[in-house]
């Protein structure tokens, strides 16, 4: 059998899974009603043999190539698939275990996530520490039992569910910013951690702020070394941006190019020289994005791992986002700001207007994403950082202005 043949084989089967399996939509579920059915399917994948397709089989994965995993993305994309809960686990946090983590975190953590056992989030960002991250205050000091955390995390993705975290902290501020961090495993059910929701322009809560309050972590809990945390944020930010950058958003989403055909024709303007244009300029940068990932995800199934490269994708997926928004608002007229009750199209559309520029925020701004491209792949100067060298406890940054680190 060719590789061809081979590839066509595991499509077949991949899609005669889910269209047996692919669960209708989630209206008028309530919300415990949509994740204990996204922990369903998530177990149902794994069974099946589709959840952390390219993942070690030590750890439950499937031990396949990235040829499988393009296979089944494609697939994937002609259903909706109630698999949000789980894309900071799989995409971010699980990949950076799979990296870094001792053996006893892999066997403990990787299979429940693949199972949909367990939900994780991603606590990096904080209210003085977006961009920059490594400015970031939240501090765990030692005691004899391991670790007290306290502190602050804001714009965390999926805090409400979530079981587990991967938590950045500083561990040592006598050190420079990027020097005195650690990250950590930590229980979100801890009785000092505390969840609220942040309301977006979209009417929906996607966001939590995050609060820790004397959280007791154990020794086992470091993710890669004490100290060192900030390389163990780049694995982790790497394969953020790899994921954010290579998510294909299903073909019934109103910012996808099939949907916005649909959205032309349906407002009787698919005729028009200029909307034809449109489309065009966004199927040909659809496609590219389609083909740079594939790219990618080949490279680094040879040994070359995508590194900055990541960026380029998320900060292509974003531009990409921004241009289906201007698009899918000229073809929608005046359904795009208003629309009558009963109008479910309009309504989605809208929905997919508001939310999509959090895409030019999430996982690092553009332009934090321009500057990694310029430095690292194009070999730009860095900007000047007079306060790289500094001990962190120095800095006047953030809530530090007032008064200093403890």
């Amino acid at each position: 059998m060719t590789l061809v043949d081979a590839t066509q084989d595991y499509r077949s089967s991949v899609r005669a899974w889910l269209t047996a399996h692919a669960p209708g939509p989630a209206a008028g579920l309530t919300p415990d009603e949509q994740l204990r059915r996204a922990r369903e399917f998530q177990a149902a994948l794994y069974a099946a043999g589709y959840a952390g397709i390219t993942w070690p089989t030590e750890v439950g994965g499937q031990g396949l190539g990235t040829a499988e995993q393009q296979v089944f993305s494609e697939e994937a994309a002609e259903f909706e698939l109630p698999t949000y809960p789980f894309i900071i686990g799989m995409g971010m946090c699980g990949p950076t275990i799979v990296d870094l983590g001792t053996p006893e975190q892999k066997q403990r953590s990787l299979p429940k996530l693949l199972r949909g056992e367990e939900i994780w989030c991603q606590l990096f960002s904080e209210p003085g520490a977006g961009s920059d991250v490594a400015s970031l205050q939240t501090r765990a000091v030692r005691d004899e039992d391991g670790w007290v955390v306290n502190g602050q995390k804001v714009w965390t993705t999926n805090a409400q569910w979530a079981d587990y975290g991967a938590l950045l902290a500083r561990t040592d501020p006598d050190r420079p910013k990027h020097a005195g961090l650690t990250m950590f495993i930590v229980d979100m059910r801890d009785p000092g951690v505390t969840v609220r929701p942040l309301k977006d322009m979209s009417g929906r809560a996607p966001f939590n702020e995050v609060y820790f309050d004397d959280v007791r972590i154990p020794e086992d809990a470091v993710i890669g070394e004490v100290n060192r945390g900030w390389q163990a944020a780049v694995t982790m930010l790497g394969h953020e941006r790899v994921s954010i950058g290579a998510t294909r958003r299903p073909r019934s989403n109103p910012l996808e190019f099939a949907s916005l055909v649909e959205l032309a024709r349906h407002e009787g303007v698919a005729a028009e020289p200029t909307q034809r244009e449109r489309l065009a300029e966004l199927y040909a940068h659809e496609r590219a994005l389609e083909l740079f990932n594939a790219r990618m995800r080949q490279e680094a199934a040879a040994g070359n791992p995508p590194g900055a490269r990541g960026s380029v994708a998320k900060l292509a997926g974003a531009l990409l986002l921004r241009r289906a928004i201007e698009t899918a608002s000229e073809l929608g007229g005046a359904d795009a700001v208003a629309w009558d009750p009963d109008d479910a199209r309009a309504a989605e559309l809208a929905l997919g207007i508001n939310s999509a520029p959090a895409s030019s925020i999430a996982g690092g701004t553009n332009e934090v994403q321009r500057n990694i491209i310029g430095e690292r792949i194009l070999g730009l100067p860095k900007e000047p950082q007079v306060d790289r060298d500094l001990p962190f406890r120095e800095l006047k940054i953030g809530t530090q202005r007032q008064g200093g680190v403890g």
